[in-house]
């Protein structure tokens, strides 16, 4: 299944509380403070992972809930709290990360292992070892975000359903996307690597495009997203019997590429008849 957005509740370990704790021996009257601080929470990070199968979302589905640990409190001797473990969430690279609430976008990883903090940890209270009073941890940063998955591929394949798209992707590439001779076959996107003997790019197959794509219609604007990061696109035309109606479909795609924007009309393109 091609799970393409998510949302997620993140919550960072709060911060351990300082303790307050005075040390006394029969040589040391009245006691002097020897309260350790609080460890401090742990991080919740987004982490790009190219170990991820299926470039998909689909995890996500499964588990919408990710916490960090609390540190842990200090302790006489001056001995400070351990620190809480981070959470690590691991997702494929294209994975644009918003705030839910504002709808902002807070970061889009791209690169191999590149990470975000994308809620900190609570800082760990002060112990009276500096002669004052202990202080309690502050809390770890909580909020919610949205994923959305944006392919990364060299280049995308377009065209009307039902246009043949499925087949070029299956014979230059390692993909083995359903194929059948009726429209819509294809309903999500397929993602193939294409090696010759002096290189090898991806190749991504969106579902066929229609006249409304750009303002949803048939999905076409969650499948046109996928090409956004592409050098170069394929625009398949079947040119059947009538050469009229394929020049019609070329037309209808270019202006649904130009109306979405995103520059996706001023991408170099080939055109495969």
């Amino acid at each position: 299944m091609f799970i393409d957005t998510a949302k997620v509740n993140v919550k960072a370990g709060n911060g351990g509380n300082g303790v307050n704790c005075f040390y006394t021996d029969k040589l040391t009257r009245p006691g002097h403070p020897d309260g350790g601080d609080g460890g401090k929470g742990g991080d919740v990070i987004i982490r790009v992972s190219h170990e991820l199968s299926g470039h998909t979302l689909i995890d996500f589905q499964y588990r919408q809930h990710f916490k960090a640990h609390d540190g842990k409190h200090g302790s006489g001797k001056k001995k400070k709290g351990a620190d809480g473990d981070d959470s690590v969430i691991l997702v494929p690279p294209g994975t644009l990360i918003f705030d839910n609430d504002t709808n902002m976008l807070v970061a889009d990883l791209v690169k191999n292992s590149e990470e975000i903090v994308i809620a900190a940890g609570g800082e760990g209270g002060k112990g009276n070892r500096s002669h004052k009073d202990a202080t309690q941890g502050s809390l770890g940063e909580e909020r919610k975000i949205r994923l959305e998955l944006k392919l990364i591929a060299d280049v995308g394949i377009i065209g009307f359903p039902n246009a043949g798209k499925s087949t070029l992707i299956s014979k230059i590439s390692n993909a083995h996307p359903k194929i059948a001779a009726y429209p819509f076959t294809t309903k999500n996107p397929v993602l193939g690597v294409v090696r010759t003997d002096d290189l090898e790019f991806t190749a991504v197959e969106v579902p066929g495009l229609m006249e409304g794509a750009h303002r949803g219609i048939g999905l076409g604007d969650l499948f046109l997203r996928h090409i956004e990061r592409t050098r170069l696109l394929v625009h398949l035309v079947d040119i059947g019997e009538n050469t009229k109606d394929a020049s019609d479909d070329y037309k209808n795609i270019n202006e649904e590429l130009r109306l979405y924007g995103k520059g996706l009309a001023r991408k170099p393109r080939i055109v495969a008849a």
